[in-house]
């Protein structure tokens, strides 16, 4: 039963042509980067043997630094929460998670690498897991992580990748030229796309980008089900012994 519980694909859709962050933000045009290219159409996840089958679709794929992965446009973060605690700040992104409970796992995929990180126990701390696989498939990107099978919420954004910034990411500016995005205020979050139902424009308003998805405790649903076991043992015997005793 748990198994069909957690076999499950769950996909997510993501508006179309919304990929400029509170709607003002200018994309470079040196090299040129179509909005199509960071706007996140949909996002799934499904159990693929010992970890996590994510894959991330845009309206189109593109590669204006010729990585050898096949994708350059952006740097596509996706935070996992697969239980309490966790992490409130989004990584890097300028964005916090909305509501009470934190991200467990975080996966940054770019044409030129991808990263897993985990945090720890006490939840203060971050740690870096095996790099998990990408490739393309049509406009989407499948990037199987070491994250292990259950049902979990996320959060996935999608920032400008540049190979000029230390960490790859081209942050937002109020000024700059054909290689700038341009946004009209200082503290503009990073990412010009978020996964979020249409309307909801939180993560350029307050900064908060809401968990979607669902997360499903599996320790729980195990003992659950061997208490539940359990108690059918338990009714089995009594029945039998009953039986025995007329």
């Amino acid at each position: 039963m748990l198994s069909l519980l957690t076999a499950a694909m769950l996909t997510i859709p993501d508006p179309a042509g919304d990929a400029r962050g509170d709607g003002g933000y200018v994309l470079p045009t040196r090299p040129a980067i179509s909005q199509d290219t960071l706007d996140l159409r949909s996002f799934s996840a499904q159990p693929q043997g010992q970890g996590m089958r994510l894959t991330v679709a845009f309206g189109q794929l593109g590669n204006p630094w010729n990585a050898p992965g096949g994708y350059s446009a952006g740097v596509t973060d996706i935070f996992v929460r697969t239980g309490f605690g966790g992490q409130s700040v989004l990584g890097d992104t300028g964005l916090r998670v909305r509501g009470a409970s934190g991200w467990q796992y975080h996966v940054r995929v770019t044409g030129f690498g991808t990263t897993l990180k985990t945090v720890t126990e006490d939840g203060r701390d971050v740690r870096a897991l095996p790099a998990p696989t990408m490739r393309v498939s049509g406009a989407s990107l499948v990037i199987d992580a070491a994250i292990p099978p259950g049902t979990y919420a996320y959060w996935v954004t999608n920032s400008v990748y540049s190979p000029l910034s230390a960490d790859g990411v081209l942050r937002p500016t109020t000024g700059g030229g054909a290689s700038a995005l341009q946004a009209g205020r200082a503290d503009a979050p990073v990412p010009v796309d978020v996964l979020a139902p249409a309307g909801d424009l939180g993560a350029y308003t307050d900064f908060t980008v809401a968990p979607q998805g669902e997360t499903r405790n599996t320790a729980t649903l195990i003992l659950a089900g061997l208490g539940l076991l359990g108690l059918l043992i338990t009714l089995g015997a009594t029945i039998a012994v009953w039986r025995r005793g007329r």
